[in-house]
Order: structure tokens, then sequence, then C-alpha cells
């Protein structure tokens, strides 16, 4: 169970901000920084970009500032007896950069809504949204050392994935994350450990499989949404990668 003293998003600084904890807390302590920031790292003051997600175990000092016109963070008080809490591997008291920290700050957000509002089912919400924020934090520092382009492929397979039917070549998934041909290739493969263009045909079929289930559209009008020129290219891949044919895909759903 885990039990949430306070929760805040947005919270805002003057540039004078300084907040310092020799002995630490009682508590656990996370913060999600939107804005530079320094903080004490194994016995010195550093500074870190925006971004940052730093955990702070009971009885560890706490003591970081501004550095720059204001300081910007979302930030959580609380205290757990959740093994993955109490034995997570990630860094305490350590900075980690955040390669996707909008997705992170909704969670802060959500955190908050579930903190005040006392529902039925408030404790198992918040034992849920602790362990993504849990999740993120450790594919955070484990992404820390990675190549540092990832921010920008993130972004794009994200985009992929949100629009699989925009016109995607190897060439304008280049141009969108500035980088040449053959290196995005190689790179998003390192990475993702899947080529971009699979990963843009795989987002395609799960479109197509979602209209196919849920709608009434025309298969040629779904191949259209889905990026393909022709429903015969569609039609093609589609039945390579599931095995079947649209309409048999549909068909057979339809008997579910």
């Amino acid at each position: 169970m885990t039990t949430i003293f306070y929760v805040g998003y947005d919270a805002a600084h003057p540039n004078d901000f300084i907040y310092d904890i020799p002995e630490g807390h009682d508590f656990w302590l996370l913060i999600l920084t939107q804005t530079p920031a320094e903080f004490w790292v194994h016995g010195e003051i550093k500074a870190y970009p925006a971004n940052c997600a730093v955990l702070y175990p009971p009885h560890q000092k706490v003591m970081y500032r501004a550095c720059s016109d204001q300081y910007v963070n979302d930030w959580v008080r609380f205290r757990s007896e959740e093994s993955y809490i109490l034995e997570t591997t990630l860094p305490l008291g350590i900075p980690i950069p955040l390669p996707d920290p909008g997705y992170c700050h909704q969670l802060f957000q959500l955190l908050a809504t579930e903190n005040f509002l006392h529902c039925d089912y408030r404790e198992l919400s918040i034992d849920y949204l602790f362990r993504i924020m849990f999740n993120k934090l450790v594919e955070a520092s484990q992404s820390a050392g990675n190549t540092p382009h990832y921010q920008n492929l993130l972004n794009l397979r994200k985009a992929i994935n949100h629009h699989p039917g925009h016109k995607w070549t190897v060439s304008a998934m280049a141009d969108y994350v500035h980088l040449s041909s053959g290196y995005l290739q190689s790179l998003y493969k390192a990475v993702f450990g899947i080529s971009c263009m699979d990963d843009v045909i795989q987002s395609r079929i799960r479109l197509a499989k979602e209209r196919l289930i849920h709608g009434r559209s025309r298969i040629s009008d779904i191949s259209e949404l889905c990026g393909y020129r022709n429903v015969e290219h569609f039609s093609r891949q589609f039945r390579q990668i599931t095995g079947c044919t649209p309409r048999a895909y549909r068909k057979s759903a339809s008997r579910l």
C-alpha cells in the first residue's frame, strides 16, 4: 500500500528558491523538474537540465535550488510498503533525464486528482498510477545511457503510432529527426528492436484491424485511411502479417 501525504504539479518558485533538508524526510519524495535546477549529488552541487526525475528515500539529505529565472516542478511525498518501491533499482537522490516528461507530468496530474477525490477505488487507482510511474522511471534510468537522439526517436515513434496513415517513408522519417536515412535506420532498429518501416507497417495493420472489427467502412476506405495507395497492396501486406485477407479477418471477427 502507498499513502500520499501531498502531491502537487506545476509548482512555480522564484529564482532564489532553495530546498534544503540536511537529515532528509521521514517519507519518500519524488520530484519531476520542468526547469533547470541544481542538486546536491555525491557531496557537491551539480547543475541538471529541465525534465529530470529525482527520487529521495526517507532520511537521505535533500537539497536542490533554482538556477534560472524560476524553478517549476511536480512533486509527491508518500509512504509505501510496496516492494517495487522499497527495492527499486533507481538511483536515489540522483536526477534521471526523462525521455517523455509530458507523460510523467500527466501521471502527476492524475495522482493529484485521485488523491483529492475520495472515491471507492481511490487507493487502487493511486497504486496503479504509482506502478506506472515507477515503470517509466526505471525505463528512463535504463535508457539514460542510450543515444543522444533517443528523445527525437521516441517522438518519431509516437507520431508513427498516432498517425500511421501519414505518407511515411524512410526519407520523411529521417527529415523528422534530422538524421541521414542510413543512420536513422540503424539507430531506430538498435533502440526499438524493429526497423522504422516495419514499425510503420505494424501500426497501419493494427489500425486496419481496429477498423475492420469495430467499423463498417469499406475495405478500400480503410486501405486509404491506413496510408495505402491501392487496395491490392494493402490486402497483400495485411495477409502477410495476419495470415488472412482483410475481408476474411472481418468475417471471422464478426463470429466472435
